[in-house]
This record gives structure tokens, sequence and C-alpha cells, in this order.
């Protein structure tokens, strides 16, 4: 049930693996019972291009990004319009907090996205017991185990942002019957972003019959590129154009183009 991340280069092995060895080392302690959480699925289903709004401290890619109060900043983009909050958990990299994510779950009644590096079954279970509504599953990560992580998600009650990167693991993402496959358009081992990645995968996907939810990942700073997206793509997720900005609900409103 665990990867073989030694299989995995660049960055995207390096954290990983320090995922792993930390989760190894403390397993959460699960606590009894569940909080209630709304259906991330329903948010991203509903009539035009559906904003995941995320909370990001730091990234490998661009440093800090701000020192910012979690619970604050989701009311500020719920009050944009936000239709669900993604909150980066993984504390070495990316500075993230299981702390964050529940005091999102307190502030606001969206859906919440555990932004994270999921290498063992365990994770999930402790995504639903921290009140995520989903979970990310990257298919560079878990390769062939996707189904089995995708399935293990259902039964924590959480839906599964399936991400992928290219046509290839789109292919292995549909036949493990991801029903929510998310498109990133930085390449997670050079950090490189192109914005022509998702468009792309998305047509492959629309070509071979995929009918679930489409969501758009990474790069994404203007009203125009979001235009572009809908029609297409029924969520974008955008993170630190958002996160670094001093008034993140003004931010979001430009995005959507609600000032």
């Amino acid at each position: 049930m665990i990867p073989d991340l030694l299989r995995i280069p660049g960055v995207l092995g390096r954290i990983a693996r320090k995922r792993l060895e930390r989760v190894l080392a403390s397993p959460p302690a699960l606590r009894p019972g569940e909080v209630p959480a709304p259906s991330f699925a329903d948010a991203l289903a509903r009539p035009g291009l559906s904003v995941i709004a995320e909370v990001k401290r730091k990234s490998p890619s661009e440093g800090v990004i701000a020192d910012l109060d979690a619970a604050a900043v989701a009311r500020a983009y719920a009050r944009a319009g936000a239709r669900a909050v993604s909150v980066l958990t993984e504390p070495e990299f990316f500075a993230g907090s299981d702390a964050d994510l529940q005091a999102v779950r307190k502030a606001v009644k969206l859906p919440v996205l555990r932004k994270d590096f999921v290498v063992h079954p365990v994770q999930l279970h402790e995504a639903r017991a921290l009140g995520a509504s989903a979970v990310l599953l990257i298919v560079a990560l878990l390769g062939p185990l996707v189904d089995v992580y995708l399935r293990e998600a259902g039964k924590a009650g959480l839906d599964a942002l399936v991400e992928v990167h290219d046509e290839r693991e789109a292919e292995l993402a549909l036949e493990a019957g991801a029903r929510i496959l998310g498109v990133n358009n930085r390449n997670l081992k050079t950090l490189r972003v192109d914005l022509s990645t998702a468009p792309r995968v998305a047509r492959y996907v629309r070509g071979l019959g995929f009918a679930g939810l489409l969501v758009a990942e990474s790069g994404y700073r203007a009203r125009a590129e979001l235009a572009s997206l809908e029609g297409r793509f029924d969520a974008v997720l955008i993170g630190s154009s958002l996160a670094r900005d001093p008034d993140p609900e003004a931010a979001l409103r430009r995005l959507l183009g609600s000032v």
C-alpha cells in the first residue's frame, strides 16, 4: 500500500520521501468521530467556473509566500466567491500544518481540500478526521496504486482530486476510476509551469470519454487566463497569486471580474 518513492526523481521525490519518513516516525492519532464536511464534488459541479482558493505559506519554487492567518484568509476567499478552499498541510517544504486545516474548517462552511503529499493510507483517514472534504492524490507519486488509494479515500468519506501532469498519467487516473481530475500545469520534477498543459490534457481526456469534473491547477494570475478556462473546465485551483496578496478578497474578486 506504500508507493515506491525511490523511483521518483527531483523535488517531488524529495518531498514525498520526507513526508513518508514523518508519517512512519509519528503516525497520526485518529480521533473518534468525524467533523461534518460539505461535498467538494458538489461545489465544483455548480454552474460556471468554480474557484478553489488556496491557503499557502511557502513553496519550493517560490520560497516564502505569506505569513498568513489561515482562518482569516479562508474567510476572505469565501466572501469573494470561492467555492472551496485548499489548505497546504505539508510542514517542511510548504510550512503548512494540520492546525491550518482545522482553523479553516471552523472558519468557513465551504468544502476544504487537504493539499498534501499522500504516500500512506493513514493520511486519508487523518484528513477526514481533521475535517477535510477532499484529498489530493498525485498519480506521479502513487503510480499503479492510485486505484487502491482512490477506493480508500472513498471508504474514509472523502472526495479525491486525482492530479495528473500528462496524458499517460491521465490514462492511469481514468483507469483507476477518477471522477475529479486535476491537471497541473507545474512539472513537479522541474517546477516549471506551462499553461498549455491543462487545456491539452483536458482535450485528450474528454476525447477518451471522461465525463467527470476537470480542474486546472497552477500558474493562474489574471482574469483573462481564467476566462480561457470557462466552458472547458469545471474549476480552477489558485494558490500563490492569491495568498501573497495583502488583500486576498480583493485579489480574488479581480480574478472573478466581480469588482
